[in-house]
């Protein structure tokens, strides 16, 4: 169910990323800027927005030049609050339920907050993993995660975490 590979998102072929972004659906992190370099103009384009989303909420939009077919993006803050373990888990909530709804069934993700939110990798990654098992126990989507690392040193930690969480 819940792979933790070092990889780049922007070469994954799965059905979706999950992307932490802010109100406007601009990134959040560094890593995600370059995500949207590689996903180019046409993806810069899909995540136009007419009005600031709410922090904890999720859209999909297309993918650009991505070998994802979409994007899901988790509004993890917003220009007045920076992100906390509530937003980060009230976003990823949504995200798994619009992954369900667009039977996305094959998922990549970075830690979800760990840039923008401060949070911990071992939080990130509990807060990812224990999202999911709940969200499973009643859904179908996704049925395959990538939890995506930039650094081979952070993988250790991210199995224990989702070890403990028994999918």
């Amino acid at each position: 169910m819940i792979r933790v590979v070092v990889d780049d998102l922007a070469f994954l072929p799965v059905d979706a990323i999950l992307r932490p972004a802010n109100e406007r659906l601009d990134p959040v992190t560094p890593a995600m800027s370059r995500l949207d370099q590689q996903a180019g103009q046409r993806f810069a384009d899909q995540r136009r927005v007419q009005i600031p989303l709410d922090v904890g909420a999720a859209v999909v939009t297309g993918a650009g030049d991505l070998a994802a077919k979409f994007v899901v993006h988790a509004v993890i803050q917003n220009s007045d609050v920076n992100p906390s373990r509530d937003a980060v888990r009230r976003a990823l909530i949504s995200a798994w339920q619009r992954a369900s709804d667009w039977e996305l069934a094959a998922i990549a993700t970075p830690l979800i907050g760990t840039g923008a939110g401060q949070l911990s990798i071992e939080d990130a990654a509990d807060l990812l993993s224990e999202t999911l098992r709940h969200h499973r126990t009643h859904a179908l989507f996704p049925d395959s995660v990538q939890i995506v690392l930039e650094h081979e040193g952070e993988r250790d930690t991210v199995l224990a975490v989702v070890a403990r969480h028994t999918f």
